[in-house]
């Protein structure tokens, strides 16, 4: 059977409102053929769109419904009697549109150029461009210049608004294009950005302030250029409206411009309103401790952030812990407070805390650290000065301490386990008696108290007080008659009572116990030998119980002791020391003389001498020689006529 093809004019893709003709091809040499058209498989119509003429399809403003496989049927009366087509697809695409688009973004300010630009959405080339403002077409001329796609209007002016399109043509197949139209503002007065800081107020140095450019986002993009104190020279330029300022020292304040500018050549608007940055030395914030940084397991402690700055800005604050322990090592904790508050404190809580204060995104200098030590459950000790033993009328000094920590505590003393109510003794751990009197003999414990709740210390060791009374007619007789002795020597005491010495015996109260003397003779004492552990208090006592005239006798293993008299000295005589050697039991020639471990004498006589002794020369004293140096004795005054 003959074949048969349909072929398309103007060339597929055909474009919509093209008139498209389809013709059906039958290779035969007989005529008379009838022709029947189909779309998809449909058979076609003479309609107001679709006409056939022999074999001839016609389509009259094509439209993309169109689309689709067209093919065709001859038919006729002999043979050969019917001949079908291949199917032809057909393609419809709409024209090429196109867009004008402005630079820069529209509103444009007089005095820019500004470039219009024709955009055609289209594979073809070799297009010519026509432009038209308000159905007007543009010719080329002075201030309007097109370049292929691009019209250009220098130093534009209130009277280029209006309404821009432009119209693409070409010699072939899509021949045309038309635009919408885009509305160009023209105005008339130069822009001016506003110029604003982050953080506002003071800067701090050592941070950071972010200058902000702040044009009307209605006006499109533009460059921003920087200014400091003067208009000239130009500092720089950025691209982004933001410029950061590293605050290193006061001379990075003072005034600041801004302007934005756009376009080649460059559009400057006016420059913005002068900007004053203030530059303070940032301050550096100090860690204080309650109650001390030297603290007990259990104990409640508060650690503040101060920051000394003039400005009335509430600062938040971040604590930084390095800790002892691992487990709590390098963590961080925040808080908007000023104090860090840790109740019952215990040994994972020792470390280095330091602070800093922060204002927005701004900080101050990091303080110094502090360091927490945590130690076990706290422990009161007691003292005496000068010593446990005294004569009514005397004055005494208990000292109470927590070892490992003194800040922050107050003292509370009890004797044979009563509680003292006269507690203004007891300001600052220190419980003086003067004048101590008998009633005052007892067993003394003191107790340490801090901070809210309170915490307590344990209970110190006992420690005890006697003190015996005034007789002119008993004393203790002491040969040699000094408070310190060598070991190996012999010493003797004796009570002599003017009235009557029978009845009274050498005691004595050494760190072991109370005991009588040894070696008893009578109202006598007779030892031999002497050891360290004979140091102690002796005193005469009655058969009654009454105790007489307390003295300090020292044994030293060394080789210097200091020789002063055992009784206390009268206020306004001589206080005379020597310093002896136990080889020859004589004054030390050179010697040097301390009291209360500041030198006060250097002699080459062997002796010193104080003249018109007062109160204010009571003290502990010893001797230091190139053969040694000696113990340590109480030298006490008495007011005379007491």
């Amino acid at each position: 059977f003959p074949t048969s093809i349909v072929t398309v004019t103007p060339d597929n893709p055909v474009f919509t409102g093209e008139t498209v003709k389809l013709k059906c091809v039958i290779n035969s040499d007989h005529s008379n053929w009838r022709y029947e058209w189909y779309k998809d498989s449909v058979i076609l119509q003479t309609s107001e769109r679709y006409t056939v003429n022999r074999d001839t399809l016609t389509i009259r403003g094509a439209t993309e419904s169109d689309q689709g496989q067209y093919w065709c049927k001859g038919q006729r009366d002999g043979r050969p009697n019917s001949s079908t087509s291949s199917s032809l697809s057909l393609s419809v695409k709409g024209f090429p549109t196109s867009t004008v688009t402005v630079t820069p973004d529209s509103p444009v300010f007089t005095g820019e150029t500004v470039n219009l630009m024709c955009v055609i959405n289209s594979d073809h080339s070799n297009w010519r461009y026509e432009w038209y403002k308000d159905s007007v077409i543009l010719q080329t001329s002075e201030r309007y210049t097109v370049n292929t796609d691009t019209l250009t209007i220098r130093g534009a002016t209130e009277s280029d608004q209006g309404q821009y399109w432009c119209k693409g043509q070409r010699d072939g197949r899509p021949n045309s294009s038309t635009s919408r139209s885009l509305s160009l503002s023209v105005k008339d007065l130069k822009p001016k950005p506003e110029l604003t800081s982050d953080p506002a107020g003071a800067a701090l140095t050592g941070n950071t302030v972010t200058l902000t450019c702040r044009m009307d986002p209605s006006t499109g993009n533009w460059d921003s250029y920087w200014y400091k104190h003067t208009l000239n020279p130009e500092t720089e330029k950025k691209k982004t409206n933001s410029y950061t300022l590293k605050i290193d020292s006061v001379s990075d304040g003072g005034q600041y411009w801004c302007r934005a500018g756009r376009g080649k050549p460059v559009y400057y608007t006016q420059y913005s309103d002068a900007l004053w940055v203030n530059v303070t030395v940032f301050p550096k914030a100090v860690v204080t401790v309650r109650p001390d940084e030297r603290v007990f397991r259990g104990e409640t402690v508060t650690l503040r952030c101060d920051i000394k700055w003039g400005g009335d800005t509430e600062w938040t604050y971040r604590w930084e812990i390095e800790g002892t322990n691992n487990q709590y090592k390098n963590t961080v904790s925040r808080t908007s407070t000023q104090e860090l508050n840790i109740s019952g404190v215990d040994l994972s809580h020792s470390g280095k805390y330091t602070c800093t204060g922060q204002i927005h995104t701004q900080s101050s200098q990091r303080s110094d650290a502090v360091t927490l030590t945590v130690s076990a459950e706290a422990q009161a000790s007691v003292r005496v000065s000068p010593q446990p033993w005294l004569t009514e009328g005397e004055s005494v000094t208990l000292i109470c301490e927590v070892s490992g920590s003194s800040k922050g505590w107050t003292f509370s003393w009890f004797r044979d386990h009563d509680h003292l109510s006269d507690s203004s003794r007891g300001a600052g751990g220190s419980y003086t008696l003067s004048p101590a009197a008998l009633q005052h003999t007892g067993v003394y414990t003191c107790r340490a108290e801090r901070g809210r709740p309170a915490y307590y210390t344990h209970n110190s060791s006992s420690q005890t007080l006697w003190i015996t009374g005034v007789s002119a007619s008993v004393s203790l007789v002491i040969n040699p008659s000094r408070s310190q002795h060598f070991s190996s020597d012999s010493l003797s005491l004796s009570c002599e009572d003017k009235s009557n010495s029978a009845g009274w015996t050498v005691r004595r109260y050494t760190d072991k116990d109370t005991q009588t003397c040894a070696k008893q003779t009578g109202s006598g004492c007779v030892m031999d030998s002497l050891s360290t552990s004979d140091t102690g208090v002796y005193w005469c006592e009655s058969e009654s119980g009454e105790k007489r005239h307390p003295r300090n006798i020292t044994v030293h293993d060394g080789e210097v002791i200091l020789e002063s008299s055992v009784d206390p000295v009268i206020e306004g005589e001589t206080l005379t020391l020597h310093c002896l050697h136990r080889s020859t039991n004589s004054p030390i020639l050179s010697a040097d003389f301390y009291k209360d471990g500041s030198l006060i004498q250097n002699q080459t006589t062997g002796e010193m001498n104080i003249t018109t002794v007062s109160k204010s020369h009571e003290g502990f004293y010893y001797c230091k020689t190139e053969r040694g140096q000696s113990l340590h004795s109480w030298i006490s005054v008495r007011v005379r006529g007491q």
